[in-house]
């Protein structure tokens, strides 16, 4: 795969810390990537972690003064894909809707390359059927999903809702580009 411009979204979820290992993981595939925070992620992983594996400040504010234009068009602009993961009830709620709550949810209304979400909840969240609609939804708007697997979560609890491995994120990426 040649050289592409990925953004990584980080939801607000304990699988947060996997991210730094996607990250990595693209970087050293010779990836430029870029990342968005949301504010619940930035509880779970920090800012020095990405900027050190980006190389570049990861970005959580819509009106970041290093985006003239607003954070969410000029990211949107040059990405070849953007990646969701963990992709939050919240986050697959305001994509699925519509609503740009957040810069990660106005980026996904900005963006027009291809999108990667991978979800990670408890299973009773995961089972709800607001989020079946809302993942179903953003399938038949295109959107592609890898995971969630089964087994141990957060919540001390064996069940679906684990955020995929980074390696599969990487490969499901790598089918879909």
């Amino acid at each position: 795969m040649t050289s592409k411009r990925i953004v990584v979204g980080i939801g607000g979820g304990i699988a947060a810390y996997k991210s730094a290992t996607l990250v990595s993981r693209l970087i050293q595939q010779g990836h430029q990537v870029s990342a968005v925070l949301t504010s619940g992620a930035s509880h779970f992983i920090g800012e020095a972690t990405l900027l050190a594996l980006c190389g570049r400040p990861p970005v959580s504010n819509t009106y970041d003064p290093r985006f003239p234009l607003g954070a969410h068009i000029e990211l949107a602009e040059s990405a070849d894909a953007l990646i969701i993961a963990p992709a939050t009830a919240r986050i697959l709620a305001s994509c699925a809707q519509g609503l740009a709550d957040d810069l990660l949810a106005t980026l996904y209304l900005a963006v027009e390359c291809p999108v990667l979400m991978a979800p990670a909840m408890s299973s009773s969240m995961w089972a709800k059927p607001a989020v079946e609609r809302n993942v179903d939804m953003l399938k038949r708007d295109g959107v592609h999903f890898v995971g969630p697997a089964e087994g141990w979560l957060s919540c001390r609890k064996v069940g679906i809702g684990r955020m995929a491995e980074p390696e599969d994120i990487f490969e499901a990426l790598t089918g879909i580009l």
